[in-house]
């Protein structure tokens, strides 16, 4: 077998200098305060059997697509499911792809054109700004959360006619769990006649009174031009919608590559995402769960003098920084023995000394596993290495 060429195996050397370099891990039976599984949905044998039960009673007993969705993968499911969630969402029109790094892809390289502009949070996620980076747009990021650079940005620019703007954020930030200031970009992008792009990956599910994002829960969909919420988070399943006018999902179906040219999701993954949405449009009580977690955690972070070493977060991520590579994953280390899946956010994913802790709270975290789990990452942090 050949051996990577010098360059591949020295930046692969180098990730191992750094102490970043990743490995996959089996699946941890340890107590979950790791996995994008908010809701507890993706262990429901209550959905896992209603999606048999709704391929059953479709008569769709396939175990793939067999093709893309414009060839011979568009099963019956799928305009089911995107109506409700078109409706779910208040939206015209819904388009599902296969993962929310597919969706974030298939849009910025198709929508903005060469001489349109792009700006960017600082910290968006690493899909949106591999998807930038394809685009033929003129790219610029502005501070995190910062309507003040963003605003000086866009009064720099020389604007040709027919350009377009388009200002691009994430609702809940995935890496430092805070929250876009999206009512005032919302009327930023309406002072510069520019289309907000609204990533709702860490979002959907568990803002909005039935989880459909925090664009819902402050009622500004009517300003958003797209929505792009993922299933694979807080939804417990696959894939990923893109959410807009009916005119957009018809641009991305004849010019979004990583729609046209991919397999489409295989229909029991479509009967999934159709039983969770029907289960949020009904109502669940795991957000209400889920919220008071938040609640108690942070509650707990104070009551164990931990409060300067999280960054401030109302949503399900809370981040604990620990600089440097070793000492994170130390610390990390200790608390898995303890029984506890806690990941260490390692450089580059982050940047240098602001290394973390990642908690991710959920519905079905107990308020003994939460007071357990901060005890020790406070006995911890007392005593470091």
């Amino acid at each position: 077998m050949q051996e990577l060429p010098l360059k591949l195996a020295k930046s692969l050397e180098n990730r191992k200098q750094e102490r970043a370099f990743r490995v996959l891990n089996s699946s941890s039976s340890l107590i979950d305060f790791s996995s994008n599984d908010y809701l507890g949905l993706a262990s429901s044998e209550k959905i896992y059997h209603k999606a048999h039960d709704v391929l059953k009673h479709h008569n769709i007993l396939y175990n793939g697509a067999t093709g893309s969705r414009l060839l011979s993968g568009n099963h019956k499911l799928y305009a089911l499911t995107e109506n409700l969630l078109a409706e779910f969402h208040q939206t015209d029109a819904a388009l599902v792809f296969n993962s929310g790094y597919d969706a974030n892809l298939g849009f910025f390289a198709s929508v903005p054109q060469r001489g349109d502009f792009i700006f960017y949070d600082e910290l968006a996620h690493a899909s949106i700004r591999d998807g930038i980076a394809i685009s033929y747009a003129k790219v610029y990021k502005f501070q995190h959360n910062s309507i003040e650079s963003l605003q000086n940005r866009l009064l720099k620019i020389d604007k040709q006619e027919g350009a377009a703007i388009y200002i691009v954020t994430e609702s809940v930030f995935s890496m430092d769990g805070d929250m876009a200031p999206l009512e005032e970009l919302a009327k930023i992008a309406e002072k510069f006649n520019a289309f907000l792009i609204v990533d709702e990956a860490h979002a959907s599910g568990i803002f909005g009174k039935k989880g459909q994002g925090l664009v819902q829960e402050l009622g500004i969909q009517h300003k958003v031009f797209a929505r792009i919420n993922t299933f694979g988070k807080a939804p417990g399943c696959h894939g990923a919608v893109i959410l807009g006018s009916k005119s957009l999902k018809d641009y991305l179906i004849n010019f979004s590559r990583s729609f046209i040219y991919t397999t489409a999701l295989p229909p029991h993954s479509v009967a999934t995402i159709l039983v969770v949405y029907r289960e949020l449009y009904r109502g669940i009580s795991q957000i209400q769960s889920l919220k008071n977690n938040i609640h108690y955690f942070r509650e707990q972070v104070v009551k164990n003098n931990l409060e300067s070493a999280f960054l401030e977060s109302k949503s399900a991520i809370q981040s604990c920084i620990i600089p440097g590579n070793d000492q994170v994953q130390y610390v990390a280390q200790n608390i898995n023995k303890e029984g506890f899946d806690v990941k260490p956010i390692l450089s580059p994913t982050v940047p240098k000394d602001k290394e973390r802790l990642r908690f991710c709270i959920h519905a079905f975290n107990s308020e003994e596993e939460i007071n357990r789990v901060l005890k020790i990452l406070a006995k911890l942090l007392i005593s470091p290495v």
